[in-house]
């Protein structure tokens, strides 16, 4: 069995960094096996479990800023409605169907 220490620095390294799991550095193992486990992990609710028991003791000990809050826009989703034109804008331009100046 691998290092749980080793396993859980290897999440850690790819959830910080957005690298793909096939670009875990070798030092954590294989990626494979580092990707199971954390696949394992939160389908079980043990990753949850971890990370609310770090949380509490960061709190307890003043580690924590709750007034500071940070998005990440790329996993934030925009309304529908916030990617296309504003409404009420200018119609389709109207051409006249005369013959042409000239």
């Amino acid at each position: 069995m691998r290092d749980r220490r080793q396993v859980l620095n290897g999440i850690l390294w790819k959830l910080s960094t957005g690298a793909a799991w096939r670009d875990l550095p070798e030092r954590y193992g294989p990626w494979k096996t580092v990707y199971e486990r954390f696949r394992r992990w939160s389908a079980d609710g043990t990753w949850d479990r971890l990370l609310a028991h770090v949380q509490q003791h960061s709190d307890a000990s003043g580690e924590v800023d709750w007034s500071v809050v940070c998005v990440d826009s790329t996993i934030v989703r925009a309304h529908q409605h916030a990617a296309g034109a504003r409404k009420g804008g200018p119609g389709p331009v109207k051409h006249s169907a005369g013959p042409a100046a000239g």
